[in-house]
């Protein structure tokens, strides 16, 4: 009932917003059309009278747009929605920063973090090298308060929680950066670190942001010298899924070979993919009972319990003890292989969670707005 009469109110709205239809109102229309007929229940994540008053008012919007500053209006949105698989953005940010990358652009320069409090704190230089300013707390940007620049960000980054979306704007920050205030050649910026301040002027880095080095080497295995072994799987991307398959055959084989007693699977900074991926990859090997990937469902329309219930293999099965490593960028069908180890009790679960819901949404497509170029990603 809450979803019907949602989709009534997001429709009503729709039609007072195409009476207004201009470049950004149409792009509004076309997102408020598109959650109302497509999304399979809204209030899962967002406050349904919320997103309708937002959406309100970025209606009211005039004037032509480029396609950043209507990213720069359009991706307010994204806190409300609260959930990292409903979100607008860029259809292709990471084939647009290496575009900008060879055509002799510049980023801001360095790694950074936004910790518990909020405050904007140095890790390394871009792209991962050791930086000699890591530490240091960031007081302004070319003058802008990094407590504004921090806020301005946050107004637009997706995800669950206020958890996740710090943690991906910290990865992404000079994306967002970018985006916000322009691609300069150089940043000046005031710091603080235990008691003293002091500026430094930067120049922009040409170099790889480390979110987009991280898919160079998205899986790894080896057998420490404590005679225990670690795993890491950083994705679940099904394009590469015949790399994790060879992978995690050979690894499993080493194992048993070796009668190593101890397996860590690292998936803290895997965002997800397709379930075929641990369910042909790892579970084979870990399930010692039957199990399933979820209990219920809901679809537009529908709800129901999940039915499949899949046997192990017990001829390849592993008898070691699993731990199962998140983070604050698991996410997705990284999140539902946790469930089911944990579920199931085929491992133990460490490392910081609270960032993302057990609960996931899914079945993720993109709509591309009419005008801006920009996309809706939004679960089915």
């Amino acid at each position: 009932m809450k979803t019907r009469l949602l989709m009534l109110m997001l429709m009503s709205s729709l039609f007072c917003a195409t009476a207004l239809a201009g470049p950004l109102q149409e792009d509004v229309a076309f997102i408020r059309q598109t959650i109302a007929s497509e999304h399979p229940a809204i209030g899962f994540s967002a406050d349904p009278q919320v997103l309708d008053a937002a959406l309100t008012t970025l209606a009211a919007t005039t004037g032509t747009l480029s396609r950043d500053a209507a990213w720069r209006r359009l991706s307010t949105l994204n806190p409300l929605f609260a959930d990292a698989h409903l979100f607008v953005g860029y259809a292709d940010w990471r084939g647009d920063t290496v575009a900008h990358l060879q055509a002799g652009g510049g980023l801001f320069p360095l790694e950074v973090e936004i910790d518990a409090e909020g405050k904007l704190r140095i890790s390394a230089a871009l792209g991962g090298a050791t930086s000699e300013l890591a530490g240091a707390r960031i007081i302004a940007i070319n003058g802008i308060p990094a407590a504004a620049a921090t806020a301005e960000v946050l107004q637009r980054a997706h995800g669950d929680t206020p958890v996740f979306r710090a943690h991906l704007a910290s990865q992404r920050w000079w994306l967002y950066h970018w985006k916000l205030y322009g691609a300069m050649a150089h940043y000046q910026l005031e710091l603080e670190h235990a008691g003293r301040r002091w500026q430094v002027t930067l120049s922009a880095s040409t170099q790889t942001p480390g979110i987009l080095r991280a898919n160079d080497a998205p899986f790894h295995f080896e057998i420490r010298p404590d005679g225990a072994a670690t795993l890491k799987a950083g994705s679940f991307d099904p394009t590469l899924r015949e790399r994790f398959l060879a992978l995690t055959k050979t690894a499993f084989e080493q194992l048993r070979q070796q009668r190593i007693n101890t397996l860590t699977i690292d998936i803290s900074d895997n965002g997800g993919g397709d379930d075929d991926m641990w369910l042909e990859g790892l579970m084979p090997y870990l399930a010692s009972k039957p199990y399933r990937t979820g209990s219920t469902y809901t679809k537009k329309d529908a709800t129901g319990e999940i039915q499949t219930w899949r046997q192990p293999q017990l001829d390849k099965l592993y008898n070691g003890k699993v731990i199962v490593v998140i983070g604050p960028s698991t996410y997705s069908s990284a999140i539902l292989f946790a469930n089911v180890m944990q579920d199931f009790g085929f491992a133990t679960l460490a490392g910081a969670g609270n960032a993302a819901r057990r609960t996931q949404s899914g079945g993720i497509r993109k709509f591309t707005l009419p005008n801006s170029g920009l996309v809706l990603w939004a679960p089915r």
